[in-house]
């Protein structure tokens, strides 16, 4: 079994087997994105933890949660991870995003600290290295999803654009779309253009004009390089774009559809689950946006009448909503494998636990057994309704390409 870590093999001797977990706490730590431009994913993640754990033991022992603000830029990272494990953590839990874990996880590993149920669906944590433990799905998954149920209702692989950040978290989507498009037996020169694309080395490389591909910088509000570069797409190739599939934050992605709107084009567009439902929904709301977005989601979703979910929506009340779920359930998941370590609480024992963890949290399957380092292959693909997102069927689908 492939975790990113032998759950069988000797830490080494100078790592403490139970640091973070003696005493009478178990520490977790966690480096997110608790202000600047994408302050609503760490806040709300960081919300569904502490409430997941909150009063919590586990063997006698106390959860305690220590956060440190990254600002969603990996330079940050890089320092509070460097601090968080002075703090003598035992495991690293709901970290968000991609080029942030792209700096955490190498830290983690050579510390042998577990990474846990990070906010991030990229390949860099499918296996990964070092004992990584995930929830969620890959965006691969949720990019599968929404590409078959396109193609299956009229959309040529050809018709299906994409709208990135122009980075690691940008790249594991575009990376799942050719993935995609390649099982559709999609064009071989825009199989190429992403190819290319995908090769660029260096801190935000010039992505546009390449294929049916736009991108934008991380952290800026900029989308209209990414929209000419689609256009310029389209007006060469002479096919116009039915679906664009965005990989992205919810404030640029939000501008991104407004842009559409004030152009008069009437695309679909899709978001995978880190887009964040609650504030990418916000932000539609204020530029007046209220069709044609399709959302995947790896949590379920807010209506659901899973014990889970009911549970989440009690506890929760206000803070209810798509990503403090998602840190409740990586919150109790986290605590239900370490109550079923049969002996010591180490990190070793913890990872040898969730190679063999299968179980049903309250209505979400949970399975380590068969999915090796990922617990869940739970997709949901939804769209946007003035009530919230709702789950997508084909003839909803169909009506949006009208």
């Amino acid at each position: 079994m492939a975790l990113g870590w032998l759950p069988g093999c000797q830490l080494p001797r100078q790592t403490i087997p139970n640091e973070g977990a003696s005493g009478s706490t178990i520490t977790f730590g966690s480096v997110l994105a608790l202000a600047g431009q994408e302050e609503g994913l760490g806040n709300r993640m960081k919300i569904g933890l502490e409430t997941a754990l909150k009063d919590q033991k586990v063997k006698g022992r106390s959860i305690r949660l220590i956060f440190k603000n990254d600002y969603y830029e990996p330079a940050s990272t890089r320092q509070a991870t460097q601090e968080i494990i002075q703090d003598q953590i035992f495991l690293m839990i709901g970290n968000v995003g991609t080029p942030t874990a792209k700096v955490s996880l190498p830290i983690l590993a050579e510390q042998n600290i577990p990474a846990v149920g990070f906010f991030t669906g990229s390949g860099i944590l499918r296996p990964g290295k070092g004992p990584i433990v995930n929830y969620r799905a890959s965006y691969a998954q949720e990019i599968k999803a929404v590409v078959q149920l396109a193609i299956r209702n009229g959309v040529t692989p050809e018709q299906i654009c994409a709208y990135v950040q122009n980075d690691s978290y940008g790249m594991s989507g575009l990376a799942g779309l050719k993935s995609a498009l390649i099982a559709a037996k999609g064009d071989a020169a825009i199989i190429q253009s992403f190819e290319k694309i995908l090769t660029m080395a260096g801190d935000n490389p010039q992505r546009n004009h390449i294929g049916p591909v736009g991108v934008y910088a991380r952290n800026t509000p900029n989308v209209v390089p990414g929209y000419q570069s689609i256009k310029a797409w389209e007006k060469t190739s002479g096919v116009k774009c039915r679906l664009i599939v965005t990989v992205g934050s919810y404030s640029n992605i939000a501008r991104f559809a407004s842009h559409l709107q004030q152009q008069g084009e009437k695309r679909i567009i899709s978001a995978v689950s880190f887009t964040g439902g609650d504030d990418f929904m916000l932000d539609l709301e204020e530029y007046g946006i209220r069709d044609r977005v399709i959302m995947t989601h790896v949590a379920p979703l807010l209506d659901s009448n899973l014990p889970i979910v009911q549970e989440a929506r009690t506890k929760l009340e206000n803070e209810f909503g798509h990503v403090s779920l998602e840190g409740y359930i990586v919150g109790k998941m986290t605590l239900r494998i370490l109550k079923d370590i049969p002996g010591e609480i180490t990190r070793e024992s913890f990872m040898q636990q969730v190679a063999r963890s299968q179980f049903d949290l309250g209505g979400v399957t949970i399975n380590f057994v068969e999915n090796h380092n990922q617990g869940s292959n739970l997709v949901i693909l939804s769209y946007l309704t003035p009530e919230g997102f709702r789950t997508l069927d084909a003839a909803t689908f169909k009506a949006m390409l009208q």
